[in-house]
């Protein structure tokens, strides 16, 4: 009888479906009856089961972007061309440069800094991005982190000593050490902070990923301390979770941001594994 009585529910469950979709439209239900894959998974939506099976697709995506990112380092990929190689080489094909040749690039890696918000409205990515690359560390130089409320606290050694992959949500949940009047983002508080106090950590071979959704709750931006800080990188990215059609809405700055660095919309793994293995400088 309990096993009519599941079968039963099940052929109910199967009509109730094919019905639904014959009112609604197969596109409706594709769109919002389908469990979207885990790349495509919003960080800043996710739940707790969902942050874990992102975690769980750190390694397996952790090899692949170190192999490509190794193989852009050999191939020399962004390096500037040599004209004389590049026109010696063209000989062979009557003259048509086919296979440009690329200045040799100096052996030594870039250097990393993570400028992370850690506020409750982003934390998932941020955590999420930090766990990527502390994985990929062996592709940097150094890498150091720094994670913010409205005052920056140095995290690399909490991170250095975390076991690869970890659950860091406990190790953030006290954002004390990087709060200070309120508990709301300000990030032009944490610019100038970190301009004064960490500014050490930034140099010409260093790469800047600021992650967070550029609301400040409409406090100063701090433009001229995000100047400052690209003016000595050799890069600077801001890393924002949210939509683009989000951007600069209610008191995000995000226009004001994109307009000093280059800033990138990370809402999902699909997007920040693009960023890092196409982008991202070495």
């Amino acid at each position: 009888m309990r096993s009519e009585i599941a079968e039963f529910r099940r052929a109910v469950e199967t009509e109730t479906r094919r019905r639904n979709a014959e009112a609604r439209g197969s596109e409706r239900i594709a769109r919002y009856a389908v469990r979207a894959p885990v790349d495509q998974t919003s960080f800043v939506l996710a739940g707790p089961d969902k942050l874990a099976e992102l975690r769980r697709a750190i390694t397996p995506l952790t090899r692949k972007l170190a192999t490509r990112l190794a193989a852009r380092r050999r191939a020399g990929r962004g390096a500037p061309i040599d004209i004389r190689r590049t026109l010696r080489r063209a000989m062979g094909t009557g003259g048509v440069p086919m296979r440009p040749a690329y200045q040799k690039r100096s052996k030594s890696r870039v250097d990393l800094v993570l400028l992370c918000d850690m506020s409750s409205s982003v934390a998932g990515f941020s955590r999420f991005t930090i766990l990527l690359m502390q994985a990929l560390a062996s592709q940097f130089r150094r890498v150091r982190i720094f994670g913010f409320v409205n005052v920056v606290d140095e995290l690399t050694e909490t991170i250095a000593t975390a076991a690869p992959g970890a659950d860091l949500s406990g190790n953030f949940s006290d954002t004390a050490r990087m709060t200070k009047w309120h508990s709301n983002s300000d990030y032009g508080t944490a610019f100038h902070d970190f301009a004064d106090q960490h500014l050490d950590a930034v140099g010409h071979r260093t790469v800047v990923l600021i992650l967070g959704d550029a609301r400040t709750n409409n406090t100063d931006p701090g433009l001229d301390a995000l100047h400052t800080i690209n003016e000595r990188a050799k890069a600077v990215f801001f890393l924002n979770p949210e939509p683009a059609r989000q951007w600069s809405s209610g008191d995000s700055v995000a226009h004001l941001y994109s307009d000093i660095v280059d800033m990138h919309e990370c809402r999902n793994l699909a997007q920040l594994r693009h960023f890092v293995a196409r982008l991202l400088p070495l």
